[in-house]
Parts: C-alpha cells; structure tokens; sequence
C-alpha cells in the first residue's frame, strides 16, 4: 500500500461525511457546511478552502439532482424568477457588473460565470446549482 493511500485510510472517517450524502438529514447539514463555508470563503479563489467549498458543492448538486430535480430552466430563467419575486433591476447587482451586463446577461447575449453564479446563490441563499 503506498503512502498516500495510508494517509487518506487515517483520516478518511474524518472527510468521509463530506464526500457523499445519504438522506435529509445529510443534505440538511451538508447544506449548513456549504453556507459556512461561503460565509468564510466568499468567491476567494485564493482561500485555502476554496477547492473544499466547489467540492461540497458538487456533492449537494448531486444529490439534489436526484432527489430535488429541477424542471427544465436555465440559470437565467431562475435570475429572472428570483428578480421578479424580490422586484430587482439589473441595476441592483453590482456583485454581478454593471447593469449593463446584467442586462446582456437577461438577453443572452453572456453567460453566467462561476464567480456570478456564487454571488447570486449567497444573495438569494439558495444552492449554486440553481443557476446551472
């Protein structure tokens, strides 16, 4: 057995509940995990737990796309709903750019990026996955 394979044996109990997500329960902390972590990371690319927080959240996706499929709409379709609901311009996200891109954005003429994306789930606390 090499090095790292006994490396990750010792503390894989540890990681484990990080990698994988069995019920609501899991989901239901998992998701506290991921809010934790963006209050901590934010879009830090550089932060030493920036790779933890995309990787958790991949998990989450994941099980939310089995277990909370959401019907057929593109991310942009779910920016405009969630615009609409809370009676938003594009004017009023500049963690997003400029109205003006906000605006290509809604038009589609840009697709959403991953920094824009993080940005909308913290501002409107819902899972990354519900812009892609």
């Amino acid at each position: 057995m090499s090095v790292a394979v006994k490396d990750i044996q010792i503390h894989w109990a540890a990681i484990r509940p990080f990698f994988s997500i069995h019920n609501e329960d899991e989901y239901d902390e998992a998701i506290e995990r991921l809010n934790e972590l963006l209050d901590e990371v934010g879009t830090n690319e550089k932060h030493p737990l920036y790779e933890f927080l995309d990787t958790l959240g991949t998990v989450i996706y994941a099980y939310e796309e089995q277990h909370y499929p959401i019907p057929e709409c593109s991310g942009i379709d779910m920016f405009c709903f969630f615009m609409e609901e809370h009676g938003l311009t594009p004017a009023d996200f500049p963690e997003i750019g400029s109205s003006e891109i906000v605006s290509e954005l809604l038009d589609g003429k840009r697709e959403l990026t991953v920094k824009q994306i993080r940005a909308l789930a913290e501002r409107f606390q819902v899972s990354p996955s519900v812009f892609i």
